[in-house]
């Protein structure tokens, strides 16, 4: 099936806001030979139906960079494509979860005197995670940085573990109403594992400054008795004690880089799910600019008059997050964490298509619940272009600049040649 952006795009005024008129996309002619396997259970949302009308801004956009020689090879034939858990087939799903678990397998390559607890490459990817988080989630490098990391670990999976596919992302929406029951959670051979089991000292994830001031447990907290993680063995952290169950023991060390043996805990949590349902994230795509996109993603300013007043961010972290999940720093070390990191990555990508003269390179400066002072980086930019930065990965990958994460038609020398579908 060739994907196609000719039906009409109608969103329902609950969408757009109470009393607010249906909003209409114009048909388009535009086709492409991406192909496109939907899996039938579940019927296009909102976000899907606004990809795929935003898809002829994308080949005016990849037909302007060919005509002028700066697609770096990259074009929408070529490019990689990368799919929704629950598109791929049951065979797709285990290839994937193989990978991860041969990667939980090989030697790491962090320095180990630095980091006695990273046993593995799967652990070398939270290792950095766990010490470059304050860069990592400042206002400059959240989305690309996080763009650049999730890239490092799909191209470790593939050329390190023998993967063929490309790293999923989930569709918050296709899970929130039942998450324990999804394709993604349900604990089966071709999932990413279960719930843990019912621990009762675990009470979910407090909300400072929200009303419920608390992501309320989804009935789990304790080790993951199914599905292809069920024998895990987590090793890094906690660095916060703060999200995880007291069953949870401390890390020898201080700053969590020892090695402390654990099983992994989830708490899959239709509670953090529902704040990142079709209809917030579509509203979120609506943001004429960057500051607003990347404040209402974080949930700032805070919803009123919301039982999942979380912002899709946080939403997605929490839907199946204990330990090392809930902890903000090791989260890379439960493998749900790409796939949510993956579907942020496809919001920017599909709100930065809507308009790309202004939207590709934008960066945001204004932002109301991250602890980090925004004007540091107006006095230390002053004089430098923010997109001129390097990102550096370390022991992961080459440095980059940030402009390049900011382009996955043909950033970082052509690497970045990918879609979502």
């Amino acid at each position: 099936m060739l994907w196609t952006a000719s039906i009409a795009l109608l969103l329902p005024s609950v969408l757009v806001g109470v009393g607010a008129v249906a909003v209409e996309v114009p048909r388009s002619a535009w086709t492409s030979k991406i192909q496109v396997v939907r899996n039938p259970a579940y019927p296009l949302d909102v976000v899907d139906k606004l990809e795929e009308a935003t898809m002829p801004n994308v080949d005016t956009y990849m037909q302007k960079k060919i005509a002028a020689a700066k697609n770096n090879k990259c074009t929408l034939e070529n490019a990689a494509v990368r799919r929704e858990w629950s598109d791929l087939t049951e065979a797709q799903r285990i290839e994937y979860t193989t990978a991860v678990k041969c990667l939980m397998k090989l030697p790491p390559k962090s320095d180990r005197t630095r980091f006695p607890g990273a046993l593995s490459r799967f652990d070398d990817f939270v290792a950095y995670h766990m010490t470059h988080a304050m860069q990592l989630h400042d206002n400059i490098h959240l989305f690309g940085a996080h763009k650049y990391f999730v890239w490092l670990f799909e191209e470790a999976l593939r050329n390190e573990c023998n993967y063929t596919g490309y790293q999923p992302y989930m569709n918050y929406d296709r899970y929130a109403e039942d998450p324990i029951n999804s394709p993604l959670l349900n604990g089966n051979a071709s999932s990413l594992g279960g719930n843990g089991e019912k621990d009762a000292t675990y009470k979910g994830v407090p909300q400072q400054g929200r009303k419920p001031n608390i992501i309320a447990t989804g009935g789990g907290g304790g080790c993951v008795t199914s599905g292809p993680f069920s024998d895990m063995v987590v090793s890094l952290g906690p660095t916060s004690m703060s999200t995880a169950s007291r069953q949870v023991p401390k890390n020898p060390r201080s700053d969590g880089t020892g090695s402390n043996p654990r099983c992994l805990r989830r708490d899959v949590n239709r509670n953090a799910a529902m704040g990142a349902t079709a209809d917030r994230a579509f509203s979120l795509l609506q943001n004429k600019d960057i500051d607003t996109f990347y404040n209402q993603l974080l949930g700032s300013p805070v919803p009123k008059n919301d039982p999942y007043p979380w912002g899709i961010h946080t939403a997605g972290h929490y839907v199946a997050a204990v330990d090392p999940g809930g902890d903000p720093n090791t989260s890379p070390g439960d493998p749900v964490f790409y796939f949510h990191h993956t579907s942020l990555d496809r919001l920017w990508w599909v709100w930065q298509m809507q308009d790309v003269d202004h939207r590709l390179n934008a960066i945001p400066f204004v932002n109301d619940t991250m602890t980090m002072p925004m004007n540091k980086y107006r006095r230390a930019m002053a004089d430098t272009n923010p997109l001129d930065t390097m990102v550096d990965m370390e022991w992961l990958g080459p440095p980059i600049k940030l402009r390049e994460t900011h382009d996955q038609l043909g950033g970082n020398d052509g690497k970045f040649c990918y879609v979502y579908v």
